[in-house]
Parts: structure tokens; sequence; C-alpha cells
């Protein structure tokens, strides 16, 4: 029973180890939308220990993460972006949550927010368009 007690702790610690994930790279995917459509989408990962920073990279803007975590294997990070909604321009908060699964990386997108750029005027979210899941593959 001994030698049984004392592997068990040996590989607890080794698991306890190895190395937690690296986000720090170039992730790139695609971003379902409505009509069977899909946006490209990139981001650019700077992770240290317990912070992530970078930048989320659209067709035509980029918004820096303005806060991001990481524990382990998973992350959650908040871009403000700005969007063109018709004739409207909306400033949007966007959470993403996600963890690396086989070397790729799911993340889910929560919109928590809208508004309308020029009166601070609070934007409508569709039903069942908050929440989006997508996958992204690590570039460099």
């Amino acid at each position: 029973m001994r030698p049984l007690l004392t592997l068990a702790a040996a590989l607890f610690a080794a698991a306890a180890a190895l190395p937690a994930a690296d986000f720090t790279g170039i992730w790139i995917g695609q971003l379902p939308g409505r009509n069977n459509t899909f946006t490209d989408i990139a981001f650019q990962f700077e992770h240290k220990g317990a912070q992530l920073t970078g930048k989320l990279y659209g067709d035509y803007s980029s918004s820096p993460i303005v806060k991001g975590t990481v524990s382990g294997d998973l992350l959650t990070f908040t871009v403000a972006t700005i969007e063109q909604a018709g004739n409207e321009i909306n400033e949007s908060i966007v959470r993403f949550t996600g963890k690396l699964v086989n070397g790729e990386l799911e993340l889910t997108r929560d919109r928590e927010s809208s508004t309308r750029a020029g009166s601070g005027g609070v934007v409508q979210i569709r039903p069942n368009t908050s929440r989006v899941m997508f996958r992204l593959k690590k570039l460099l």
C-alpha cells in the first residue's frame, strides 16, 4: 500500500509542475455571423503569468484587450469595440472566455453591452445573437 501512495504523490507533484498553457502569439479563425456568413478574426496575445494583453483584429479595425486573465488552460478577456449597425455607430463591450483543447482555442463570445456612440443610448441586442462559440488556431 505504501508504494502505491508514494506513486500517487509523485504523480500529483509531477502534474502540479506541468507548465500552464502559453497563449502568447497570433491566433486566427472565423467568427460565425448571421445568414451562415463568417468574418475572419485574429487575436494577438501576450501572456505573462496570470495576465493576458493584446489585440483583436477584424476586417476593418482592431481593438485592444481591456482586461485579460489566464488560469491554467482557461482564459477570459474583454474587448471594447466600435461597430457599425446600419446608420448607427455602436460601442460594445464583448467578453471572451475559452480554453485550450487539442492545440486549438475554443472561445465563447458574449456581448455584455452596447451603446450608441453619439447619444450613449442603450442598444437592444437581438435575441440569440449575444453568445457565439468558435475556434482559433495558432498561427505564430
